[in-house]
């Protein structure tokens, strides 16, 4: 059985040494929903759909792999905002349960879908800072298997 490397043919020479890029600028840039790397192209071109390049300077941003992170951070930081505030005023009203249900519903969605977009648009900034998926210029494409181990699968 033999290793080989698929697509490294294709590559075109990267250095490997990249320049250091500020986490913290790109995790604001993306939470304003701007390009992580010039700060002036739009992130996101509708809600949540992300822009495949930079309209401004052409940083590619299709590569992100946001994922299940937004929606995982939007609800643990939604939560931690709005259950202190229900229990205090569950201890100090006592309300019936359908003013729980008209107060805290429509927050809970309101507050989700507005924190969302800056969340994401956060990791994926955290993620082209980092290198992360896609934005690495030296690895080998999420689309692209790293080995083909030759067996095939004649006769099967």
């Amino acid at each position: 059985m033999t290793v080989t490397y698929a697509g490294l043919t294709d590559l075109t020479p990267v250095p490997a040494s990249k320049p250091k890029r500020d986490v913290a600028r790109a995790m604001l840039l993306g939470a304003k929903g701007l390009c992580p790397n010039c700060g002036e192209g739009r992130l996101f071109g509708k809600y949540l759909k992300v822009e495949p390049t930079c309209k401004a300077c052409g940083e590619e941003l299709h590569h992100h792999r946001a994922d299940d992170a937004p929606p995982y951070f939007t609800i643990f930081i939604v939560g931690h905002i709005i259950l202190p505030i229900a229990l205090a005023v569950e201890v100090a009203f006592v309300p019936d349960m359908w003013v729980h249900f008209v107060l805290w519903l429509p927050l809970i969605v309101i507050s989700s879908l507005l924190a969302l977009p800056p969340i994401k648009g956060a990791l994926i900034g955290l993620q082209w800072a980092n290198y992360m998926h896609g934005f690495d210029p030296n690895a080998i494409g999420d689309d692209q298997p790293m080995y083909d181990f030759g067996g095939g699968h004649e006769g099967r």
